[in-house]
């Protein structure tokens, strides 16, 4: 598989979505976040976006979000219960697992989801995680895991201008959770579980030790 190719996709895919301002139908807001979607082009479903400024420098911010295996993001999202590396493709591009915990009191069973994902860097500064779904001989569908389908999504960190100590955050989540659950839960779950990604992303950044 072109793991590189796929990659590289995605993180033209969410430049698009970022840019791009028509149909977004704000679903939540917050002191941290707004959360929008409108329907995906990718599956029969919505595609989330968060926008939210956090209080900390793009470095901080995004030592909280790397995707990396022994990183911080384990710790403050509570959507993410383990992620483990499978194949490194290239210094930025890796093929990782990740494990969520069940959610929506029970409703939501466990799930692994296995993903490409490329790190990039932008001139000015901004830095993102793009990841999307792929198949890997390493890590067959698994007993006591529901295995859902992540389509193109990730995390931008983008620096503010005049504002070293603050970073403006996207996220875009859509997302195949698999197995038979009602709409109503999916529709409801991202919106709530995005705004507190949000909410516990500033608690994290500003727990970090001034470097």
């Amino acid at each position: 598989m072109d793991y590189e190719h796929k990659a590289t996709a995605v993180a033209d895919c969410l430049q698009s979505y970022r840019k791009d301002e028509s149909g977004w139908k704000v679903c939540k807001k917050s002191n941290d976040v707004v959360v929008s979607w409108r329907p995906s082009t990718e599956f029969p479903g919505n595609v989330y976006k968060g926008e939210g400024i956090v209080n900390g420098s793009p470095e901080k911010v995004w030592e909280c979000l790397k995707p990396v295996p022994s990183g911080l993001r384990v710790k403050w999202d509570n959507n993410v219960k383990k992620f483990e590396l499978l194949e490194q493709i290239t210094e930025d591009i890796s093929v990782c697992r990740t494990v969520t915990p069940s959610a929506a009191m029970g409703i939501i069973a466990p799930r692994d989801f296995v993903d490409v994902i490329l790190v990039k860097q932008y001139e000015d500064g901004t830095i993102s995680s793009n990841a999307t779904h792929v198949g890997h001989p390493g890590c067959p569908p698994q007993s006591g895991y529901v295995r859902g389908v992540n389509h193109p999504c990730g995390c931008i960190c983008v620096p503010i201008s005049g504002e070293p100590s603050k970073t403006q955050v996207f996220s875009f989540f859509q997302t195949d959770l698999g197995g038979f659950l009602p709409r109503s839960v999916v529709d409801s779950f991202f919106p709530s579980s995005m705004a507190e990604f949000y909410s516990n992303l500033a608690k994290a950044v500003k727990s970090l030790k001034d470097h």
